[in-house]
């Protein structure tokens, strides 16, 4: 029995393949395109998942789709009459997007599929629609390692709901109870995030990584005017200086004056104002979600929580839950936000309807994995070596083949020597962190490294925080982690760590064993390894520890600033050739700088970088 899950239309479109309850493969439609955020239908991510299914698109049993688009556009309707006349701007551009595709998604999916998708492929089997909450809920139980949990959603919007929580038993998933919008806690967070002058659906992560350089003075502002938090984490927010429901921005003249003037021009200064903006959000985000833990606590009983929707990328709340939260076990989807909403609904649908032996509405076996059902979150697309030198040799590069030894002890070896590493191996990561496939490497202990590498590789700003990734059997002599963090997706004290300054100087003031993986407040998205998830990644970080003794890496996702993480060998190339990065491990095959010919060696200078990206 295979299923198709869909996600679209809105932003990170994928695609996922689930067989008899396993996930056979997913990706995101961004990888394939190069449009970052790509909300298209996932044409090339669907192609990718039947390859890798060695199916047609006539063998799939049904395919399912994350959202509801009858109840979204209930929704809709229903908030523009509410706040009529206004928004009007608003209801006209939204309109002929809903009238035209939108309100058509099974035709879409059905001409997507149809004949015109390959030779002898149709599809003419059920569309099958979960809400879009559900789909979160779902992608966050039925791969955990519990056999039973609580699961707690929490994102922008769904159909009306902003936040959700349930019960997950087996192979069955209730939820209990949910908060609709506009009440939602991913809209606050990015009404302040296009304040401070980042973009909503991306800019989030810039925010998070602000906030430890701000005083939380705005917080107790945020708590009076803004929102009123009930004690079972519900709350409602004061509309009248928010204009999402209806407007093309998130916040008006209202929210402006509450803090101070006009909010931040893209690219322009950081003042103290946007950094003590994104600690206060961020402190109250993490109070929101403490709250609604404990009275999902309450409600369930429950020992275990699993997380979903785009909120539960906030790795810093998720850091503050484990310490102080009332479960005592944490497990989070990797791919949380709406890419996962495609897994999401696939496994619904295998559950809850799919099995031809049980019939519909009657659950299929789940079988709970040890560690969890992501399969280290390796999804996507790999290629052999072969392709990989056909490439090279296309593009006019000479690389050197080595033996997996040898490749891990020349790579150690460079890093240990200071220089950056594009790390290309097996299959692309699913959701949106590299973890150690699709990854930029450097020495943790370099004083420098986080500057150079953000702004003379990744082209962004120089504030903005890396993660380390460490051996897991040494990650508490470096961070004070209990547990496993193996999708990067826990924040943690960072041991024998100080600081000091105020604002953006705070950078200079850091002191740690491994300063390029430790943020201002001390702290380190930490990501462990281990042998049975990555057994490659885990030989680097070995031979790594025994040339330094340090057992982790900088590991940082292999893209641009405005781009996707690179999926195919090509893609690394491009990014290895335009930047900074000193040497470039595609597979078998070590490609260093001093390899290629002369007029290439000089990427672009960091005056000429900063000058392109307003960096500073």
């Amino acid at each position: 029995m295979t299923v198709l899950g869909l996600s679209c239309f809105y932003h990170d479109a994928a695609a996922c393949l689930v067989r008899d309850g396993r996930i056979v493969a997913a990706a995101q439609e961004e990888r394939f395109t190069r449009r970052k955020h790509d909300a298209s239908f996932p044409a090339h991510a669907v192609a990718y998942c039947l390859g890798e299914g060695g199916i047609a698109v006539a063998d799939l049993d049904a395919v399912a789709f994350y959202d509801k688009p009858f109840l979204t556009f209930e929704r809709l309707l229903e908030t523009y009459l509410a706040f009529a006349p206004r928004g009007l701007a608003s209801f006209l551009k939204a309109m002929p997007v809903w009238l035209k595709k939108k309100l058509w998604t099974p035709d879409v999916i059905a001409r997507e599929l149809g004949p015109g998708s390959g030779p002898g492929q149709a599809f003419d089997g059920p569309v099958l629609f979960t809400e879009h909450h559900e789909s979160h809920a779902a992608s966050a139980f039925f791969p955990s390692p519990f056999e039973r949990a609580a699961v707690l959603t929490a994102d922008g919007v769904g159909e009306w709901a902003t936040t959700s929580f349930g019960v997950g038993e087996g192979n069955r998933l209730r939820l209990l109870g949910e908060q609709h919008f506009p009440h939602s806690l991913g809209l606050l967070y990015s009404a302040f995030t296009t304040f401070c002058g980042f973009r909503v659906n991306s800019g989030e992560y810039k925010l998070m990584g602000l906030a430890p350089y701000g005083e939380p003075r705005f917080a107790d502002t945020i708590r009076r005017e803004l929102m009123d938090l009930k004690a079972d984490g519900s709350f409602r927010l004061n509309m009248a200086y928010f204009t999402y429901p209806v407007g093309l921005r998130m916040t008006g003249r209202r929210f402006a004056d509450l803090f101070g003037g006009p909010p931040r021009a893209p690219e322009g200064p950081i003042t103290q104002r946007e950094l003590d903006l994104a600690r206060s959000v961020q402190l109250v985000t993490e109070e929101v979600v403490l709250a609604l833990a404990r009275h999902v606590h309450r409600e369930t009983g429950e020992r275990n929580l699993c997380l979903a929707g785009g909120v539960a990328l906030n790795c810093v709340a998720n850091g503050r839950l484990l310490r102080e939260g009332p479960f005592e076990r944490l497990w989070i989807q990797p791919a949380a936000g709406d890419a996962g909403g495609a897994l999401g609904a696939a496994l619904t649908v295998w559950h809850e309807w799919a099995d031809p032996g049980s019939g519909p509405g009657q659950a299929t076996p789940r079988t709970v994995q040890p560690d969890d059902a992501m399969q280290g979150c390796y999804l996507g697309p790999s290629f052999s070596p072969d392709e990989i030198a056909a490439v090279l040799e296309r593009e006019g590069v000479p690389g050197e083949r080595l033996g997996e030894e040898a490749l891990v002890e020349r790579t150690a070896a460079l890093l240990a020597e200071g220089h950056a590493v594009g790390w290309f191996q097996g299959r692309m990561e699913f959701g949106p962190r590299a973890l150690g496939h699709r990854s930029i490497l450097a020495d943790p202990r370099g004083p420098d490294v986080q500057r150079t590498v953000n702004l003379k590789i990744k082209f962004r700003e120089s504030f903005r925080p890396f993660a380390p990734a460490v051996l897991a059997e040494c990650a508490t002599d470096l961070f004070d982690l209990a547990v496993e963090s193996p999708y990067m997706l826990l924040v943690a004290p960072v041991k024998n760590a100080t600081g000091g300054g105020t604002g953006l100087d705070r950078r200079r003031y850091t002191d740690s064993p491994v300063p390029a993986v430790t943020h201002v407040d001390g702290s380190a998205r930490v990501q462990t390894v281990t042998a049975a998830r990555n057994p490659l990644f885990h030989r680097l970080l070995r031979a790594f520890e025994a040339r330094t003794g340090c057992p982790a890496l900088v590991n940082t996702s292999f893209n641009v600033r405005g781009e996707p993480i690179v999926c195919t060998p090509e893609d690394a190339l491009r990014v290895f050739r335009r930047t900074h990065l000193d040497a470039l491990v595609l597979g078998p095959y070590l490609v260093t700088k001093s390899m290629l010919p002369a007029a290439e060696r000089e990427a672009f200078s960091a005056e000429e970088i900063a000058a392109e990206y307003g960096l500073d």
